[in-house]
């Protein structure tokens, strides 16, 4: 059992599943990175200075009464908040990261794809042996001299 384990764990597919995995997590941070430090920011100022990860919804006051100006505040508070900001960011991470592995498939398909490769074009004439005028190929006698062609 333990060598059928070992066969397993080695395997190709395995390890190939690992790495995607651990580039995965890594992109994942990356993506994650460019939405809340390089995207956001500008949009929210584009929003008149607001961040988006702070929009949220109070949906039950805490013992400390609103307003909350953040969503720490007002968890700190005991409320019980919506917090549909930090929603938008993880949305927007997702579509980043969709379109980033839809190029990279769409790519890994156009590598794999075979060079389309023309089909030999079978010829349809061939030249007589005897005056050399071009004739068609299933003719056995040439319409130019008439001698009988052989194959």
């Amino acid at each position: 059992m333990l060598k059928e384990f070992k066969e397993f764990a080695v395997k190709g597919n395995v390890v190939d599943m690992a790495v995607g995995i651990i580039i995965g997590a890594a992109f994942t941070s990356v993506v994650q990175s460019l939405v809340k430090d390089i995207l956001m920011p500008p949009l929210g100022l584009l929003m008149g200075g607001v961040d988006f990860s702070d929009f949220f919804i109070v949906l039950k006051d805490g013992s400390i009464p609103p307003p909350y100006a953040t969503i720490a505040a007002a968890k700190e508070a005991g409320a019980v908040t919506l917090s549909y900001g930090a929603f938008l960011n993880t949305l927007i991470s997702f579509v980043i990261v969709a379109f980033a592995v839809f190029i990279l498939i769409r790519y890994i398909n156009r590598l794999k794809q075979p060079e389309e490769k023309p089909e030999p074009v079978t010829p349809s004439i061939k030249k007589c042996a005897y005056c050399f005028s071009d004739i068609p190929v299933k003719a056995t006698r040439c319409p130019h001299c008439t001698s009988e062609l052989k194959d």
